[in-house]
């Protein structure tokens, strides 16, 4: 077979091509050429385009070897760095859902580099003219890892901290300027001192598959920031890179491993940025439309409408990875970033989605089986977002044992606790006891429960406690977006104030929140910007804001100092005890009998919780009691006082005559934890909207 193209625009060329094989699909050198595959069905054509270094097409080549829906074909001479596409010929009937049109270069589905993304695709590119469209790379695989092993991390101790690659390096001054916002920021010394310093072990870095930005941004003056719209699931995105993604990302995760840190990755399989009707047929719509996504049924019928594609992300699309060939490219994509890429973990966005099957969610789905039958997979760390905006869709409890998962049950919790609502102190006790409600001790893990405060869809911390309302003005939407019901306070003035009263009280309240996460049994999540005063000006929804807003300022304010340093200790203070995180609890139950030897629930006056206590409308402190089984160990005392009053907390009777010292007072506004050397033998008082924590010391320290 030789190459073809139109006269006028032929180029010459080395190439020849010959039989390739089927799989692996995508392209794969061999050390004389490459083998490029694909899937299709439906279609009666396929043509691979190759391209020059200034994006001429120089050949093209048919398919010709066809396998039931796979087309393979072998070109001699291509090396790494080859730019490609495809086209991909049959009939255009949206009706019946086939959008096949040959002047359409299609991205590789399995494509593990981009040259470019842009901000949006026309509909259709005009056959010939493909100088703006993105094309496939063809990449060597080669990368010298420096016998560097991934960390082998107990769960118990892996502390997440949420960043976006961009925005977490992109105003440090400390970093050279072409690394700032890049991967190689991500792990340049001065990042890595900030996480050791932190007590950071696992970094879930926000979305990095190639994306696209939405056509409605782009009218907006705006982008699309967070990531979450993907064209590829095997490309990293080329904007976070100075030259080359792929190995520029490899150096990025050997330099953290090189530190012990974990690299987990924030994906997104749910959806592509192909969107719905009328959208992008730049991939997989390409290949098979048909059978990669989801549709509608017809109203009152049971046949389904290929104009009306599922939207169970709330993007345009769904892809149906209860379709065989749609499973295979997600699997093989994760197993791409676990052993070429890396990688450590996944936390999947709306995860609810990939276990969707003819009737919804389905707990035995395909996606769950092949996940825990495969010996890659099986062994990385897996982290459910559980719900989608579909039907049934939230399933908080509802994944498999070997999963962890987000609870916001959790931060709303703590936010309306520490915000001052009374009523709620059993659902405090169960959140921090790993919510055993939602999580069975008989199935789960302790560290199931994903623990957070905030993430990076709302809040920050710093403006949890600046705002009582959103303020997402300049997205564009009229403030409509973003979540409406954030459980924030202001304490007296909408935003940054000179009012002292008031600023004592909000960072108080954020070293309240910070205490809480890490002392809690569970997984926490912490928002990266979170530990230094980081706000995003009341804006909580910041997904096309590509700019200062979302940035991290480096440039410390006193109080941030203070803040980083506070947080800094509490983190150290978990990880140096072997109680919080991983309470040994016999049962899943608070206050049953079979756990009162390792934790008890106190009224703050002393004696054990009641029935009539639990279940109080007015209550807003209560204090618990932990200690290592046996008596021996760890023995702690932990007072929760959400109200606005300073209260007394008495030493319970049965704990008397032991010598209890302060270690956490979070009414202390240095940087430390506690203001003082402190001892307590009957009562203490602990400050309104504070909490104390103290531990048994055997002698005086």
């Amino acid at each position: 077979m030789s190459g073809t193209l139109l006269e006028e625009n032929k180029k010459e060329h080395p190439f020849t091509a010959s039989s390739g094989q089927f799989l692996p699909l995508g392209a794969v050198l061999d050390g004389g050429g490459c083998h490029f595959s694909v899937y299709s069905l439906g279609a009666y054509r396929v043509e691979l385009c190759l391209f020059d270094n200034q994006e001429n097409e120089i050949a093209r080549y048919p398919l010709e070897v066809k396998q039931g829906t796979l087309w393979s074909t072998y070109i001699h001479k291509v090396k790494a760095g080859q730019l490609y596409g495809y086209r991909v010929y049959g009939d255009y009937q949206p009706e019946n859902g086939l959008l096949f049109n040959e002047k359409n270069l299609l991205i590789d589905p399995y494509a593990r580099a981009l040259n470019r993304v842009q901000h949006t695709f026309s509909q259709i590119q005009s056959e010939f003219n493909d100088s703006q469209t993105v094309k496939s790379v063809v990449v060597d695989n080669t990368f010298d890892w420096q016998n560097i092993k991934k960390p082998k991390m107990k769960n118990y101790e892996r502390i997440l901290y949420e960043v976006h690659v961009k925005g977490f390096s992109k105003l440090n001054k400390k970093i050279p300027l072409k690394k700032r916002g890049k991967y190689l920021g991500l792990s340049h010394p001065e990042s890595i001192k900030h996480y050791k310093k932190l007590g950071i072990t696992s970094l879930q870095i926000m979305p990095i598959f190639s994306f696209l930005s939405e056509n409605r941004l782009k009218s907006l003056g705006l982008t699309n920031y967070w990531g979450y719209n993907p064209i590829n699931f095997f490309a990293p995105d080329c904007r976070y890179a100075e030259s080359d993604p792929v190995n520029e990302f490899k150096t990025m995760v050997r330099e953290l491993h090189a530190e012990g840190i974990e690299v987990i990755l924030d994906v997104v399989y749910n959806h592509t940025a192909e969107a719905g009707e009328g959208g992008l047929i730049v991939s997989l719509k390409g290949f098979d439309n048909r059978n990669y996504y989801t549709f509608e049924k017809e109203v009152g019928g049971n046949h389904l409408n290929y104009r009306y594609y599922s939207n169970h992300s709330g993007c345009g699309n769904t892809v149906n990875v209860n379709y065989p060939w749609a499973l295979k490219l997600t699997l093989d994509s994760l197993r791409y970033w676990v052993t070429e890429m890396q990688v450590d973990g996944f936390r999947f966005d709306l995860a609810v989605t990939l276990a969707r099957e003819l009737h919804g969610f389905n707990e035995q789905s395909a996606f769950f089986k092949a996940l825990l039958q495969d010996p890659i997979l099986c062994e990385v760390k897996l982290i459910a977002e559980p719900w989608d905006i579909g039907p049934g869709g939230y399933r908080l409890g509802g994944f498999p044992s070997n999963w962890l998962e987000c609870n916001d049950r959790y931060r709303d919790t703590m936010r309306s606790f520490w915000r001052g609502d009374t009523g709620n102190i059993a659902d405090v006790a169960t959140r921090l006891l790993g919510s055993r409600d939602m999580f069975a001790k008989r199935y789960r893990s302790n560290s199931t429960s994903v623990n957070y405060i905030c993430y990076h869809d709302g809040f920050t911390l710093d403006d949890l406690v600046s705002y009582n309302n959103r303020h997402n003005e300049k997205n564009g939407e009229n403030n409509r977006d973003g979540h409406g019901h954030n459980l924030s306070a202001n304490y007296g003035f909408e935003g940054p104030t000179d009012n002292e009263r008031i600023n004592r009280l909000r960072q108080q309240q954020k070293r309240n929140m910070i205490t809480t996460l890490f002392l809690s049994q569970g997984t926490p999540h912490f928002l990266a910007g979170d530990e230094m005063g980081h706000s995003q000006l009341g804006n909580n929804n910041a997904y096309c804001q590509d700019n200062e807003l979302t940035w991290l300022s480096w440039d410390l304010t006193e109080n941030d100092q203070k803040l980083f340093d506070f947080t800094d200790k509490i983190i150290k203070l978990r990880q140096e005890s072997k109680l919080f995180g991983s309470v040994a609890l016999i049962d899943d139950c608070i206050s049953g009998c079979d756990n009162r030897d390792l934790v008890k629930w106190y009224h703050p006056d002393g004696y054990l919780m009641e029935n009539s206590d639990w279940h109080a409308t007015n209550s807003q402190a209560i204090a618990v009691e932990f200690r290592e089984a046996k008596h021996t160990g760890e023995h702690w005392f932990l007072i929760l006082n959400g109200s606005s009053y300073q209260i007394t907390s008495n030493v319970p009777k049965l704990l008397f005559g032991l010598t209890w010292r302060v270690k956490v007072d979070t009414a202390c506004s240095t940087g430390e934890l506690v203001a003082q050397r402190q001892f307590v033998k009957g009562s203490v008082q602990v400050c309104a909207h504070s909490m104390m924590l103290l531990k048994c010391v055997r002698h005086i320290e």
